[in-house]
C-alpha cells in the first residue's frame, strides 16, 4: 500500500493551501488516517486525524484552521490549511492506521513565509 502526498508550497501568512494523501487501495476500512508534521530541527508532531467513523481530531495549534476530510471514491485523505502562520512551516506527512500496520507516505513540504 503506498500513500502519496501532494499540495504543499509556498504561501503568504494568512494564505491557504489543500494537501491531499492519494492511497493506492481502498481507505475504506482504515482504523484512521492522519496528517503530521516535522519543522526543522523538530520531532514529528501529530496534526489532525480522521478516524473510520468519520470523527475528527487536531492538535490544539490548529484547531479551527485545519480541516481534515477523506474522499472514499478517490482514496484520498485532504487536510485544508487556512489562515497560515510561519509556525506551520514544516513538512507535512500522511499516515494510515490499517489492522495492526502504520502506512506513511513522502512528506510535502508547506513553507509560509512573507
Amino acid at each position: 500500500v503506498q500513500l502519496q502526498a501532494s499540495g504543499g508550497g509556498l504561501v503568504q501568512p494568512g494564505g491557504s493551501l489543500r494537501l491531499s494523501c492519494a492511497v493506492s487501495r481502498s481507505i475504506r476500512g482504515f482504523k484512521s488516517m492522519s496528517w503530521y508534521r516535522q519543522a526543522p530541527g523538530k520531532e514529528r508532531e501529530w496534526v489532525a486525524r480522521i478516524y473510520g467513523g468519520g470523527t475528527t481530531d487536531y492538535v490544539n495549534s490548529v484547531q479551527g484552521r485545519f480541516t481534515i476530510s477523506r474522499n472514499y471514491a478517490r482514496n484520498t485523505v485532504h487536510l485544508q490549511m487556512n489562515s497560515l502562520k510561519p509556525e506551520d512551516t514544516a513538512v507535512y506527512y500522511c499516515s494510515a492506521v490499517m489492522g495492526t500496520a502504520i502506512l506513511w507516505g513522502q512528506g510535502t513540504q508547506v513553507t509560509v513565509s512573507s
